[in-house]
């Protein structure tokens, strides 16, 4: 049975110069791009930079990757998407839809610092694997 592909596209609100549209030819595909209406609503509440600016950032400015509106944004996204468990990051993070969601300019990590994180755009845990308890 052959399915038809509509040629509608759907602009949502760009992030950093970078334009977003929602295609539906079959390309790069995400199984939650319901994430981006949820990022639109944030962003026009600005939701996500208000929650941000409840935490103190201590980082060393030079070393910092991800703001904390990105971290926070990762994290409410990705609860409100149904991911609660933080283990979950370690795989999402190199969808680049959550990164573009995220607010990150680089969706695909291709600029990170570390050349262990080139390629993924998000956060980890980066939570060492011995000592842990199950």
């Amino acid at each position: 049975m052959r399915t038809d592909c509509t040629e509608e596209r759907l602009v949502f609100q760009g992030v950093g110069g970078r334009q977003v549209v929602a295609r539906f030819d079959g390309g790069r595909i995400t199984s939650d791009a319901g994430i981006l209406l949820l990022r639109e609503v944030a962003e026009r509440m600005g939701l996500l930079r208000r929650f941000a600016q409840c935490f103190a950032d201590h980082r060393d400015p030079e070393l910092i990757e991800h703001t904390v509106e990105e971290f926070v944004a990762q994290r409410v996204l990705a609860l409100a998407c149904g991911y609660e468990d933080l283990n979950d990051h370690d795989v999402l993070r190199d969808d680049a839809l959550r990164a573009v969601a995220a607010g990150k300019r680089d969706a695909t990590g291709a600029t990170r610092k570390r050349a262990r994180d080139q390629g993924h755009a998000l956060a980890t845990t980066d939570a060492p694997t011995s000592g842990r308890r199950s």
